[in-house]
């Protein structure tokens, strides 16, 4: 019995991490300064969407590294949780800001979505980086710009290895050599 509950409080406190790494903006600041200053690109847009694209990475990452696990659908359910009241706590103030109702979760899904279409279509992809850089600049609005390519590329490796590297420290997936 005690060994569930620690079990329980090890996967609360994974979720709980995983999501703080999720909203971390260093990240984000730090791919926005590569952006070249003189760019055609809106900064704001791709701001907002590489925050998006952290969030649902780690989701992504979750079930992706845990495919075999007895954590995986525990853990993947505290964290699609928690980022679900956060959501709700993001559609409530912007709602309020602009005067209508946004559903900032769904758009969370749609953008997975999204992103997990890109990848089955395209057959084969060496990995699934090459296809979500391009993705991130089309729905950025910036399909022909390698800078918001690269942007959204470098947050998809950076947010995936984040993850790999939480989860082989607290030894739920084996360090790779």
């Amino acid at each position: 019995m005690e060994n569930l509950r620690n079990e329980e409080s090890g996967i609360e406190q994974a979720g709980e991490d995983l999501f703080n790494f999720a909203v971390d903006r260093e990240d984000v600041k730090k791919l926005l300064e590569y952006l070249p200053k003189e760019a055609d690109i809106m900064r704001s847009r791709v701001e907002y969407e590489l925050m998006i694209l952290r969030i649902i990475i780690v989701g992504w990452s979750i079930s992706y590294f845990l495919e075999n696990s007895h954590h995986k659908n525990r853990l993947a359910e505290l964290y699609w949780k928690t980022v679900h009241a956060f959501s709700q706590s993001i559609s409530s103030t912007a709602g309020l800001m602009i005067g209508r109702d946004i559903d900032y979760f769904q758009m969370l899904r749609d953008r997975l979505d999204a992103y997990i279409e890109a990848m089955r279509r395209k057959p084969d992809p060496p990995e699934p980086a090459v296809v979500i850089g391009p993705e991130f600049a089309r729905v950025c609005g910036n399909v022909n710009d390698v800078y918001t390519v690269m942007a959204g590329t470098r947050m998809f490796i950076a947010t995936l290895g984040g993850v790999k590297e939480y989860l082989e420290v607290i030894k739920w997936i084996k360090v790779s050599t």
